[in-house]
């Protein structure tokens, strides 16, 4: 197995891979968000909504699944091969446990929920449809992430190339298909943005069951045993995962506040901000697919004894993705009509949606520092700690969103605005962190 280094390339060849798996993921939701545009801008505004929502949950998994990679990643660099599967196999129980649960309070709480939070019905009412059809991804899409934690650990990243690609061409397919009804299928609106994305997840789940087989990984790992579950393989892993899976899940729920704080301003106020979102995670998509690799590159270095490079690394990854950041805002300074345009032919949403494109700009280069920063210390092993700069910055920001637009009145761009002074303090907070080297002490 390759070992992770402290080198440009090393960062490129685990880095490389994730960045155009992202890109190929989120270009689907791009495509996702243009024919959702077309509805007209409750559908959009309620994808928004519906979409946010739900990543709020999957969050947790998502979490989860970066601490696997932590602890898989750990071993990796100790060269513990075998102790891997049984990583990977205890967090495929996990996954499976945590799918049901967040299935129950999706069908049983979210309509109350929403209910509660949202002035325009029209959006309420095609939120709780998305919803409704979208619960059914939560298994295999958790198994998707067991898999990605894996392969990312253990610094083998091609396969998310195929992995995603087949995902995000496959969910473009259907979603042409039962959002307008093409190719003789049904004509579902965004109930078929919904279904589009859990058949992509189960045919991807099972692409990599299939992969995994063939490429030896059930035999090198340890892989597919499915033990009796057993708490000495939990308690480091929850150790470690447990404050991820808060922090995720925080961090995206602030996001859901801010939309609902964006929904108060109004419906074209919320499909703008739509429109923004799904633009501003594509560019996003560089820092991160680095981020991700910083996070396993840190492990790793740990689990071979190297702590004294990680400083180096974070600030060699750190240089690349401001780099390149700025090189992709140039689109979105100088083409934001034609980036509206795209999404839609609506002229008051595309006026509405290029100061916000303008605001993302200044944001993108603020998240580079912030979570590239952030995902070093995360790799370090200081879930926790981590956990409790997101709790700090997350307070300031919803603060601050809510200070903004319901005290004040302020316009969406301003609020907006927000991103940028929440992604310095992440990092700002995660910086002063890292040079005390109380993180060196760490065990997983």
């Amino acid at each position: 197995m390759a070992h992770a280094s402290n080198t440009y390339r090393s960062i490129w060849r685990i880095s490389g891979p994730i960045i155009i798996g992202l890109i190929a993921q989120n270009l689907m939701v791009v495509i996702d968000t243009a024919f959702l545009g077309r509805l007209g801008e409750v559908t959009l505004g309620a994808a928004a909504i519906g979409g946010i929502f739900y990543l709020c949950l999957v969050m947790l998994g998502s979490g989860f699944s970066i601490g696997s990679q932590i602890i898989i990643g750990r071993r990796n660099g100790s060269q513990n091969l075998r102790q891997i599967g049984p990583v990977f196999d205890h967090t495929v129980y996990f996954m499976i446990g945590l799918a049901s649960f967040l299935f129950m309070v999706l069908t049983f709480l979210a309509p109350s929920f929403l209910e509660w939070f949202l002035k325009s019905d029209a959006v309420l009412d095609e939120s709780l449809i998305f919803l409704k059809h979208r619960r059914f991804g939560f298994l295999f899409g958790f198994l998707v992430l067991a898999f990605n934690a894996f392969y990312i650990g253990t610094t083998r990243t091609n396969i998310l190339i195929a992995s995603t690609g087949l995902m995000a061409s496959l969910n473009i397919f259907l979603d042409y298909s039962l959002i307008f009804g093409n190719f003789g299928m049904p004509e579902m609106g965004i109930a078929g943005a919904a279904m589009a994305t859990n058949i992509a997840e189960v045919v991807t789940f099972l692409f990599l069951v299939i992969w995994a087989l063939k490429d030896q990984s059930v035999s090198i790992f340890g892989l597919f045993r499915f033990p009796k579950p057993n708490w000495l393989q939990y308690k480091p892993l929850l150790k470690i995962a447990v404050p991820v899976m808060f922090q995720y899940f925080f961090s995206f729920s602030a996001w859901f506040v801010f939309f609902m704080v964006i929904e108060q301003i109004g419906e074209t106020a919320l499909a703008a901000s739509n429109i923004t979102r799904s633009f501003y995670m594509l560019l996003m998509i560089p820092v991160w697919g680095l981020s991700s690799a910083t996070n396993s590159l840190v492990s790793n270095l740990i689990g071979q004894g190297k702590s004294d490079e990680v400083i180096p690394l974070i600030k060699k990854v750190l240089l690349i993705g401001t780099g390149i950041s700025l090189v992709v805002v140039q689109v979105n300074i100088f083409f934001p009509e034609q980036i509206a345009a795209f999404f839609t032919k609506e002229r008051h949403l595309i006026e509405a949606t290029v100061p916000l494109l303008r605001v993302i700009s200044l944001a993108l280069i603020a998240f580079s520092f912030g979570m590239i920063i952030f995902s070093g210390l995360s790799g370090t092993g200081k879930t926790f700690v981590a956990l409790m700069i997101e709790i700090a910055a997350i307070t300031f920001y919803l603060g601050a969103a809510f200070f903004l637009a319901i005290v004040l009145n302020a316009s969406a761009p301003v609020v907006w605005f927000i991103e940028v002074i929440y992604f310095s303090l992440l990092g700002l907070f995660s910086m002063l962190y890292l040079r005390t080297n109380k993180w060196k002490v760490i065990k997983v």
